[in-house]
């Protein structure tokens, strides 16, 4: 029986779904955005790439978790 996925990564199907690209393309988009704060990558996400702001949030915050920067 395989776990149910919470948090950030929950969203990420649809993301995929959504926006046509894989979770992998939008966590380097974040990556390169580094050093910006939480909020400043998400409004890349959502002003460069139209993402929705709960979308472009999990990415962000999955990210920089990954990262250790959370």
């Amino acid at each position: 029986m395989s776990e149910t996925v919470k948090g950030p990564a929950s969203y990420f199907p649809s993301i995929e779904k959504t926006y046509g690209r894989p979770i992998a393309d939008w966590q380097k988009i974040v990556r390169d955005g580094y050093p910006a704060k939480h909020m400043e990558l998400v409004a890349i996400l959502k002003d460069q790439h139209q993402m929705g702001h709960g979308h472009a949030n999990a990415v962000v915050a999955y990210t920089l978790a990954q990262d250790g920067l959370k």
